[in-house]
C-alpha cells in the first residue's frame, strides 16, 4: 500500500511539470469517453434494446413494387390506396399503420434550412 502512495505521488508531481501534456492527455480521455458514451448510447438504443411492442419479431413494412423501375431500386413507398385496399382485404395482418415522410428547403434570408415532415 505504501509504494501505491508514492507512485500515486510521483504520477501527480510528474503530471504538475508538464501542464501540456497533462492537458492533452485529459482531453484525449474525455473525448474517448464521450465517443464511447455516445456510441454505447445508440448500440443500446437500436439494437440491443428490445422493441417497445408485444412480438417485435412479427412486425413488418410493405413495400411498393413497381416492374418498370426495378432495375434502378428494388422498392418504393406504397401508396394510399394500396394501403387502404390492405385495410379493407388483407387477413394475414392483425393490424396495420401508414406512415409518410417528405422534406423540402427553406429559404429566405441565409442559408437554407431541410425540414423534414413525418405523420403516421
Amino acid at each position: 500500500m505504501e509504494t501505491l502512495t508514492k507512485d500515486i505521488r510521483f504520477g501527480i508531481r510528474s503530471l504538475i511539470k508538464r501542464p501540456s501534456f497533462t492537458s492533452i492527455a485529459v482531453i484525449t480521455l474525455a473525448l474517448g469517453i464521450g465517443a464511447n458514451t455516445a456510441i454505447f448510447s445508440v448500440v443500446n438504443a437500436t439494437l440491443l434494446r428490445p422493441l417497445p411492442f408485444k412480438d417485435p419479431e412479427r412486425i413488418v413494412m410493405v413495400w411498393g413494387y413497381i416492374p418498370k423501375l426495378a432495375r434502378n431500386a428494388d422498392k418504393f413507398p406504397s401508396s394510399a390506396g394500396n394501403y387502404l385496399g390492405l385495410v379493407k382485404q388483407a387477413q394475414t395482418f392483425q393490424e396495420l399503420a401508414a406512415f409518410r415522410q417528405w422534406s423540402w428547403q427553406l429559404t429566405h434570408a441565409g442559408d437554407p434550412d431541410r425540414q423534414i415532415h413525418r405523420y403516421s
